[in-house]
């Protein structure tokens, strides 16, 4: 993974500092590549799922990641990759109460 520091901003949009955006990882389902990457919007990261293609829908997993650590990041990370892996989808498309559900099954 990827550490991120602070970057050096690449654009001021509307206002909006926003940051290069740092590939954490990248994992794939029966529908296509995914990728997860940080980046740092007015100083706060966020943690992002995104195809790789750049066409279709993008999730953010988690924000102000900042506050928790470099530790916390890798962790999330981590367990996503794991639960994406498991389910064989995109873990933030998910409902958890479908894949509880599921489980009765």
């Amino acid at each position: 993974m990827t550490a991120l520091a602070s970057p050096t901003p690449t654009a001021n949009v509307n206002g909006h500092t926003i940051g290069r955006r740092a590939e954490l990882a990248r994992y794939s389902t029966p529908a296509g590549e995914r990728l997860l990457y940080g980046q740092r919007i007015d100083g706060h990261v966020r943690l992002v799922d995104a195809p790789a293609t750049g066409a279709g829908r993008s999730y953010v997993i988690e924000r102000e990641l900042e506050q928790d650590g470099y530790a916390a990041l890798q962790a999330i990370v981590s367990d996503y990759l794991d639960q994406a892996a498991r389910h064989q989808s995109i873990p933030a498309a998910d409902s958890p109460i479908d894949r509880y559900l599921q489980h009765l099954e």
